[in-house]
């Protein structure tokens, strides 16, 4: 097996950054689904299906979605944070596949954060 040069490593750092990163290209909203053994346990596998559903149903193409471990907030997993850009984080506590397919519909397409399910907006702690 080839060995990875320093300039290998730097193009796929610059690749990743590319796909993940918010500003680059057309992506709009970046959405993490908290994914620690908590919150697999509480739901979250079954929050990241209904939303990858959503976005393939809706043939949504400036959305990406990834995982996360643990937050540390395990009593209030399922966690997803909601990145729209040039906006702060929404972080939504307790989702569930109804709440994670009117997060999708209304504040990811339409704009409208979901207030009831809100935990925290940016670095403040709304609850």
């Amino acid at each position: 097996m080839a060995k990875l040069t320093i300039e290998d490593l730097k193009k796929i750092k610059e690749k990743v950054h590319k796909e993940m990163s918010l500003r680059d290209g057309e992506r709009r909203v970046k959405v993490t689904v908290h994914m620690g053994t908590c919150g697999i346990a509480s739901g979250a596998k079954e929050v990241l299906d209904t939303l990858l559903q959503e976005i393939e149903t809706a043939k949504v193409n400036d959305v990406i979605v990834t995982t996360s471990g643990c937050m540390g907030l395990c009593s209030r997993e399922p966690l997803v944070t909601v990145e729209v850009i040039n906006q702060d984080p929404i972080k939504y506590e307790y989702m569930n596949p109804n709440k994670m397919r009117q997060v999708f519909k209304r504040h990811i397409l339409e704009g409208e954060i979901q207030t009831p399910f809100v935990l925290a907006k940016g670095s403040e702690i709304i609850k």
